[in-house]
């Protein structure tokens, strides 16, 4: 069990006040605030707050950074901070600027790696699926696909947390539903944009996806990443609607604007082989919430650590970690942005456990772990600033780029 340090009055002093503008219009944090250091707040915008704080870890001292996001205010949303493609990865604070943000956090976890597969070019792309503005980017990849540590019992890749068109927030799932529909019949879609497919399945890359190469996507199994590239595949790539191209590898390179690419993978790929260039081909997909009948604004994966108040059962006490998590409170109408700071003295983290304990004791009925360690930032403007700053340290001394996050929308 995690437990913050007793928080003094004296944050309410014009002092601390003052303090914690300093802080703010500074360009960036230059050393961690010491353990036990006064807890201090601050308004960010219109609805959004900014506040630092000490937790007495299991392994050892941990310092929070905390953006609280007030979705009853009409002028304040959330939204899907990324780079414009699935396949891409900037840093947080280069992605919250170019987007408008005036605060975020990093998001999923993701494809950072092919140790497993030399000469596969790593994608970047994220595990779970991906919303922005209403619009579906991708899928989730196959559970024993996903890069990260080990999912807690009864959570899976499909996992999300995202906020409505209702303007809430929510805990969910969100399965692909798609169809490739030729003269011969119709063949499952089983996958979207994903760095890894599965066994046996089609997938389809559109302009989403980004200039890397699809080869990574027939890489490993449904139960083993590292399992060898499979050796048979297939592409097609249809545009407005027919078959314009076929090849026996999966290719690279930006897909244009109405062009969808198939790539299959051993039956999918004997399937794409019956198709001929010219014939009619229409692909329909679609994500498919379990809970929610309300579209989603904007959503992204990783796992969720608590449930109506409960932690999930199963989770890890044992590694120590920094970490970023969101937590719902107020019926989904006030987010959490909870973010570990990396430097030095701070860097042991929580235990994912402790850190599900840290966001109830924060008030939030439900919370979402998204990725860590070096991944982990948290930015916010000072007031009156245009440009955001870092406010955690990230514990590889510098930001990661990453896929995805979550930012924070103002409007006057």
């Amino acid at each position: 069990m995690t437990r913050r340090q007793k928080r003094s009055t004296a944050h309410r002093s014009a002092l601390s006040f003052v303090t914690v503008l300093g802080t703010l219009a500074g360009a960036a944090l230059v050393g961690a605030a010491p353990a036990g250091a006064v807890p201090t707040a601050a308004a960010i915008a219109r609805g959004v707050t900014y506040r630092q704080f000490d937790i007495q870890g299991s392994k050892g001292p941990a310092h929070a950074h905390l953006l609280t996001v007030d979705l009853r205010d009409p002028h304040v949303r959330l939204g899907l901070l990324y780079p414009g493609a699935v396949a891409a990865r900037a840093p947080v604070s280069r992605l919250a600027d170019a987007q408008g943000a005036v605060a975020g956090v990093n998001g999923d976890f993701f494809n950072i790696s092919e140790t497993q597969h030399p000469g596969v070019e790593a994608t970047g792309a994220t595990d779970g699926p991906a919303i922005a503005a209403e619009h579906v980017l991708k899928a989730a990849v196959p559970d024993g696909q996903r890069f990260g540590p080990a999912l807690p019992p009864g959570t899976s890749t499909q996992d999300v947390f995202g906020v409505g068109v209702d303007r809430r927030a929510r805990l969910d799932g969100l399965a692909l539903e798609g169809t490739i529909r030729t003269p011969a019949g119709h063949l499952p879609l089983g996958g979207l944009n994903q760095f890894a497919l599965p066994e046996n399945s089609i997938g389809a890359f559109t302009s989403d996806w980004g200039a890397v190469s699809r080869i990574r996507a027939t890489c490993g199994t449904d139960t083993d990443r590292g399992a060898a590239c499979s050796t048979d595949t297939y592409e097609v790539t249809v545009r407005h609607g027919r078959v314009v191209a076929v090849a026996d590898t999966p290719g690279r390179g930006t897909v244009a604007a109405g062009t969808t690419v198939l790539v299959g993978r051993e039956e999918g790929a004997r399937q794409l082989r019956k198709f001929t260039v010219g014939e009619p081909v229409k692909v329909t997909h679609r994500l498919v919430a379990a809970h929610s009948k309300v579209p989603y604004r904007f959503a992204l994966g990783g796992y969720p650590v608590l449930r109506r108040g409960q932690p999930l059962p199963g989770l890890d006490g044992t590694t120590s970690a920094v970490r970023t998590a969101v937590g719902i409170a107020g019926g989904g109408r006030r987010l959490l942005l909870f973010a570990l700071d990396g430097a030095t003295d701070y860097r042991k983290g929580l235990t994912i456990a402790e850190v599900a304990s840290e966001m109830r004791e924060l008030g939030a009925a439900d919370a979402f772990s998204l990725d860590g360690g070096g991944s982990t930032t948290l930015v916010a403007r000072a007031p009156g600033a245009s440009a955001v700053t870092v406010r955690n340290h990230p514990s590889g001394d510098a930001e990661r780029p990453v896929p995805n996050g979550i930012g924070v929308f103002t409007t006057p």
